[in-house]
């Protein structure tokens, strides 16, 4: 449980959670078949041109900005077009505002602790446990590790180790970077969602989808590196037609799909329909895999007849 408890303190960890599902959770294909998570990995630029949208009437702008949850060290994106849009804003909205470590450890006991007493193993048939061991044993874990808790928490946690180990840091992430900044500026900062939102998206998927998504992260975990570099150096780039194809690689699972993307842009498109009613210009930074695809954003904004155009740099 020591192993847990130090997860608990990675509060950045919840975003990124959601970011790396929505890149899993594609639209439900009639075919049945499904794109690989992982390709041979792309160059990713010293000096990454992110894409960046803008909406706006007469007295209020609001710029999209795709974020990376968990990037390695060393990028520098915050400058050119994004920066001046950023200094321009007097207000950052992010997926989620950090709540304090000790918040964090309440909902996550809350919420991702199986209040049954059922040991995550024993919901897995024999032969998805010996795949869930082989995998923790991979990730040097021991394969009791995660026995208290449900599936998804298992699943999500489980994607994030073989990142860490890659170099990335929850602490280099664009959204650390612009709360940062947005501080140093004394900028208000707003939430779309709550802690106990994010995490309740998880939670009340049916448990039978849960053990779903734990075994294609099973089936996947040594791909997740290799995925993620091709995920940034396409956001990088601003290559959003690909970035769209890799985010909606993955599972099939409708409820899932509607769950962690397309019912929350349309949650945010709302949101920006009646933000755009005040004056001001704001920043909205939310993860990359919202601005991307068939059920995107913009897609839910041009339902509400909202323009959203692209500012080129």
């Amino acid at each position: 449980m020591q192993m847990i408890r130090r997860w608990f303190s990675k509060l950045s960890f919840l975003p990124l959670f959601l970011g790396l599902a929505a890149c899993q959770a594609e639209p439900p294909q009639s075919s049945g078949q499904t794109a690989p998570l992982a390709a041979e990995a792309l160059t990713i630029p010293d000096d990454p041109d992110p894409a960046l949208w803008v909406v706006k009437d007469e007295d209020t702008t609001i710029y999209l900005f795709g974020t990376i949850h968990i990037l390695k060290p060393g990028l520098s994106w915050f400058d050119e077009a994004v920066k001046d849009a950023f200094d321009e804003s007097e207000e950052l909205v992010v997926e989620m505002i950090q709540p304090e470590p000790a918040e964090m450890v309440r909902t996550v006991n809350d919420l991702a602790i199986d209040k049954t007493g059922i040991s995550l193993r024993d919901k897995l048939s024999a032969e998805e446990r010996a795949k869930y061991e082989a995998a923790m044993t991979s990730l040097n874990l021991p394969v009791d590790s995660f026995d208290p808790f449900e599936p998804w928490f298992a699943s999500v946690s489980m994607s994030l180790i073989p990142l860490m180990e890659s170099g990335y840091t929850t602490g280099s992430g664009v959204e650390d970077a612009l709360t940062s900044h947005a501080k140093a500026q004394n900028m208000k900062v707003v939430g779309l969602e709550t802690p106990e939102q994010q995490l309740g998206f998880f939670d009340n998927l049916p448990e039978d989808v849960q053990i779903r998504f734990l075994n294609f992260n099973v089936e996947t975990i040594s791909e997740m590196p290799a995925g993620m570099e091709n995920m940034i150096a396409h956001w990088s780039n601003a290559n959003i037609g690909a970035l769209a194809e890799l985010m909606n690689a993955g599972l099939e699972d409708k409820i899932v799909y509607d769950t962690l993307l397309s019912g929350r842009n349309a949650n945010w498109a709302k949101w920006v329909e009646d933000r755009m009613k005040e004056p001001g210009t704001v920043f909205m930074a939310v993860g990359a895999g919202h601005l991307a695809g068939q059920d995107s954003l913009q897609e839910q904004l041009k339902k509400r007849n909202i323009t959203v155009k692209r500012v080129k740099y």
